[in-house]
C-alpha cells in the first residue's frame, strides 16, 4: 500500500488541491507573491493511462484512398489555377478599359483644344480683317478729302488769276 499522502495545505490556490494524486505544500509567503512545492504521488501499477504514450497507430491507406486524394488534390490545384486565370483576365479586362478611357479622354481633349484653337484664329482672322476695313475706309475718306482740297484749289485759282 502507497503511503497516504499528507493533507494539501488549504493556501487560497486551489488549482490542484482537489487532484488525488498531486500534493500542493506552501513554501514561502512573501509580500511579492508565494511559493509553493508540489509533490507528486508515484503511480499505482492499478492506474490505466489516461492517454497513450504512444501515437495511435495509422490504418493502412488503400490504392484506392490514395488516388482519391490525388484526384481531390489535381481538382484543388486545378481549380485554384482556374481562379487565377479568371483573375488576370478581369485584371487584363479593366487594364484595357483604363486604357481605352484614357486614349478616349486624350482624343476629347484634343479636339476640344483644336475647337478652341480654331476658335481663337478665326475670331483673330475676323479682327484683323475688320481693323484693314477700317483702315481702307480710312484712306479712302483722306483721298476723297484730299480729291475735294484739290478740286477747291483748282476752283479757285482760274478766279485769283482774272482779278490780277
Amino acid at each position: 500500500m502507497p503511503p497516504e499522502p499528507a493533507p494539501a495545505l488549504n493556501t487560497g490556490f486551489s488549482g490542484f488541491a482537489h487532484v488525488p494524486d498531486i500534493q500542493v505544500k506552501e513554501l514561502e509567503k512573501r509580500a511579492s507573491g508565494q511559493a509553493f512545492e508540489l509533490i507528486l504521488s508515484p503511480r499505482s501499477k492499478e492506474a490505466v493511462a489516461e492517454f497513450p504514450l504512444s501515437p495511435p497507430k495509422k490504418k493502412d491507406v488503400s490504392l484506392e484512398e490514395i488516388q482519391k486524394k490525388l484526384e481531390a488534390a489535381e481538382e484543388r490545384r486545378k481549380s485554384h489555377e482556374a481562379e487565377v486565370l479568371k483573375q488576370l483576365a478581369e485584371k487584363r479586362e479593366h487594364e484595357k478599359e483604363v486604357l481605352q478611357k484614357a486614349i478616349e479622354e486624350n482624343n476629347n481633349f484634343s479636339k476640344m483644344a483644336e475647337e478652341k484653337l480654331t476658335h481663337k484664329m478665326e475670331a483673330n482672322k475676323e479682327n484683323r480683317e475688320a481693323q484693314m476695313a477700317a483702315k481702307l475706309e480710312r484712306l479712302r475718306e483722306k483721298d476723297k478729302h484730299v480729291e475735294e482740297v484739290r478740286k477747291n484749289k483748282e476752283g479757285k485759282d482760274p478766279g485769283e488769276a482774272e482779278t490780277d
